[in-house]
């Protein structure tokens, strides 16, 4: 095990970096972080940050001696950096896991292999596989770059040939995959750890509505059956396993007719989704990435309550001027999670809150309520 008072590192200095140190540093350990941001928001809360390019082999190395244990807040992060880190130190997840997920060829393939159940799907690397690519998957279609898209960035419905070449052609010819377009029910999402030693602790399912791609609001528990949001804390349990993962990780689910649960990809990180276990859980997903890369007993999961979490973004700004946040710090029932950005742009997460409520209804409305006034 990993102690308090050891050096821990994090590749990614972004939100999700900022929380991880967060909890690490309450935890009682010291934190390097790595990022080529020089205003970095996880940098103003580490001991140490080290401002380079994930490449950076001199840079890699001096984190990598300077660390006893060290972890990524995001799943871009070059397969060999990770590699040549752990060389150096122990570096949870592994490179093969996050070498998986971040590219959706060979994260709907692993999918696929396994058993696991997804959308129709194809890969494309060229405008000439295209047309056997939609005779395939159906004429009603998303095209999706295999890696650096989320948010729904790198992406692009498509219902004939001359709009998948467009889209195609729009996202620089690289490598995509073209998946079937469902008709959705709902979606949902598990965040799940898994130490090294293969134990695993899964948070309750949320279920997480998207406006422009983003994510808006989660609520937990989902607003699915019993027998739904377990058939979706078992595949994720799985999904882990099989991936040999160490970490935390989330799943996410389309739901579709017939209560069918397909899963739509795995993010090798804490996730937005998973922000409420920090007010609502007994232990939060970024303490859990703290003992799983330490080889900690692993926290109990337990839901607190009901909640319901919404994403601040960049639109809230009116020019320079903040919202305000009043209408969030005057209600004793909910929570106000800032990220230290200087620049506020539309679609950049900026913050999240969260609400209790003594059901997911009452969470939901007053978390509305809140975000109504915010906006």
């Amino acid at each position: 095990m990993i102690l308090p008072d050891a050096t821990l590192g994090v590749l990614g200095g972004g939100q999700l970096g900022r929380m991880f140190t967060i909890a690490a540093r309450t935890m009682g350990y010291r934190v390097i972080v790595l990022d080529p941001d020089p205003h970095s928001p996880a940098a103003e809360i580490a001991n140490e940050h080290i401002c380079a390019a994930f490449e950076d082999h001199a840079a890699l190395e001096k984190m990598g001696r300077a660390c006893a244990a060290i972890t990524t807040e995001f799943e871009n992060v070059p397969a060999e950096s990770l590699n040549f880190l752990a060389t150096l130190c122990p570096v949870r997840p592994s490179a093969k896991s996050v070498a998986i997920a971040q590219n959706r060829i060979r994260e709907k393939t692993f999918l696929r292999d396994y058993g696991f159940k997804t959308a129709a799907f194809t890969a494309v690397n060229s405008i000439d596989e295209l047309a056997p690519a939609l005779k395939k998957v159906g004429p009603s279609a998303l095209l999706k770059i295999s890696q650096f898209g989320y948010d729904g960035k790198g992406q692009a419905s498509v219902n004939t040939l001359t709009e998948a070449v467009a889209a195609f052609e729009q996202m620089g010819r690289k490598p995509c995959v073209l998946e079937q377009r469902l008709h959705l029910i709902t979606e949902i999402s598990v965040v799940v750890a898994r130490s090294a030693t293969g134990e695993t602790v899964a948070y309750p399912a949320a279920e997480n509505t998207h406006v422009n791609g983003i994510l808006d609001l989660s609520v937990v528990p989902a607003q699915v059956s019993d027998a739904l949001s377990q058939q979706a804390i078992h595949d994720a349990r799985a999904v882990a396993d099989k991936l040999d993962y160490c970490g935390v990780m989330a799943v996410e689910f389309f739901v579709v007719e017939n209560d069918q649960l397909l899963i739509n990809e795995i993010a090798p990180r804490p996730h937005n989704s998973g922000h409420y276990t920090m007010d609502a859980c007994l232990t939060s997903q970024f303490d859990q990435q703290v003992r799983a890369m330490c080889g900690l007993p692993l926290g109990e999961a337990r839901l607190l309550s009901p909640v319901a979490m919404v994403n601040i973004l960049g639109d809230a700004w009116k020019g320079e001027t903040p919202p305000p946040w009043d209408a969030v710090l005057n209600e004793p029932r909910a929570k106000l999670h800032l990220y230290g950005k200087r620049e506020a742009r539309a679609g950049r997460k900026m913050g999240h809150f969260t609400c209790i409520g003594n059901t997911v209804q009452e969470a939901i409305i007053l978390a509305q309520a809140i975000q109504k006034r915010l906006t």
